[in-house]
């Protein structure tokens, strides 16, 4: 019986190809793992907000997001291009680069490591007590911490997505776990960043090498997946600043207690935005392996049926906003209009989708250009948070994401036209 319905779904998943254009069967069976494992990772994010909102007080924790946004732009450092380039290698069978990634990222991380020390001892000569101690600790797990992470992205590219997710699942987990748990013990800041620095460490660092055990990567290497992994950092570190630079400003100009109602406004459009991009995550390994004329010829009808799912979700959360903040999170009511407007940066899943099309066929240019608005949105947010505070980091994000999706699809239709044109 069970065999039959088995069966039955793998033809109608065939057949319902030629309506959708996409690989069903591929989709369902990766889809399925990844939007499991963003699920549960998404539950664990919110179970560790509610958590943070009803057993912290606002002040400490708008400082929290300070110290792990200071971290978060260490890992510049650490060649956040690298898993990109790695994944894209993997697919096409050439999986050495999952040693020498892990290599070349721990080194390069050593740079923030002297950073963060740089960083510890400029504020220790100032007299500041708060930031130097997580610095410290900061500098000692951040390259084993980034370079371990590489695990995703080989498994990613050998589209073993029941393995990631549940390396990834169980990580997530264990490491929401314990930091509750921490908030139970301690309300101390130095702790709680300890405790996350050191759980994120541990079990990264676990699954690389039960990654490295289990599937045995084999030796075979290109010689451009470094380089290409290099550009791709090297364009990451705008966006990467794009991504922190808000809630550094924001704790800087108008305090941790508005950064805690701004970050909390961002939780639930980030969460979402976090499970629409496994589509790319799913994407880029089968992009990899076609030509460029095959991987434009389906993308513009993809585009429209993911508008088509993002627009109910804009509307249902504007309805549902109040009474969720209201049920989980009734300290921070204030956070309620930033974050209905920030929904609307769902628009940023369509232009991954784009991006993951031009990283497939490492085209170096095009990801060059569309990192250009990440610069846009670091000036609007300097320009504008100073004016308006949150409202103005809020209106900094869309205007810059887009615009970027605008830009980004004119480069996609402006390629296109090109191969048509031959």
């Amino acid at each position: 019986m069970i065999n039959k319905l088995k069966i039955r779904t793998y033809d109608f998943l065939r057949w319902s190809q030629k309506y959708t254009g996409t690989d069903n069967v591929y989709l369902a069976k990766g889809g399925f793992w990844l939007t499991l494992g963003q699920v549960i990772s998404a539950g664990a994010s919110f179970l560790l907000a509610i958590a943070f909102a009803n057993l912290l007080d606002p002040v400490t924790y708008g400082n929290y997001k300070y110290i792990i946004s200071i971290v978060g732009i260490l890992g510049i450092f650490s060649l956040s291009g690298m898993g990109t380039a790695i994944t894209q290698a993997v697919a096409r069978g050439l999986e050495g680069s999952f040693y020498t990634g892990f290599k070349t990222k721990l080194k390069w991380s050593l740079l923030g490591s002297l950073a963060a020390i740089g960083g510890a001892v400029y504020y220790w000569l100032r007299g500041n007590d708060l930031l130097p101690i997580p610095l410290l600790i900061s500098a000692i797990f951040l390259p084993l911490m980034q370079a371990s992470q590489i695990y995703g992205s080989f498994l990613t590219g050998k589209k073993l997505f029941n393995a990631k997710v549940k390396y990834s699942s169980f990580s997530q987990i264990i490491s929401v776990v314990v930091i509750i748990a921490a908030l139970f013990l301690t309300k101390n800041l130095f702790w709680l960043i300890a405790v996350y620095l050191i759980s994120h460490t541990i079990l990264n660092f676990f699954f690389y090498w039960f990654t490295q055990k289990r599937f045995q990567p084999n030796k075979k290497e290109d010689s451009q997946t470094l380089l290409y992994g290099k550009h791709l950092s090297l364009m990451d570190v705008l966006s990467t600043t794009s991504a922190y630079i808000d809630k550094i400003l924001l704790f800087t100009l108008v305090g941790s207690t508005q950064l805690a109602i701004y970050s909390f406004a961002i939780i639930i459009p980030d969460q979402i935005n976090s499970i629409l991009k496994n589509i790319n995550t799913l994407a880029l390994p089968k992009l990899s392996t076609k030509s460029l004329d095959q991987t434009r010829s389906t993308l513009i009808s993809k585009i429209k049926k993911m508008l088509l799912i993002l627009i109910p979700i804009v509307i249902v959360y504007w309805i549902a906003a109040p009474h969720i903040y209201k049920i989980f999170f009734p300290q921070y009511g204030d956070s309620i209009p930033y974050s209905r407007l920030l929904m609307l940066s769902l628009v940023t899943v369509l232009t991954s989708l784009i991006v993951t099309a031009f990283q497939s066929q490492m085209m170096k240019r095009e990801l060059y250009l569309t990192k250009l608005f990440s610069l846009v949105q670091i000036f609007l947010l300097v320009v504008l948070i100073p004016l308006i505070g949150i409202w103005g980091a809020v209106y900094a994000i869309l205007c810059s994401k887009i615009l970027n999706f605008f830009f980004v699809f004119y480069l996609f239709i402006k390629n296109f036209s090109k191969s048509n044109s031959y």
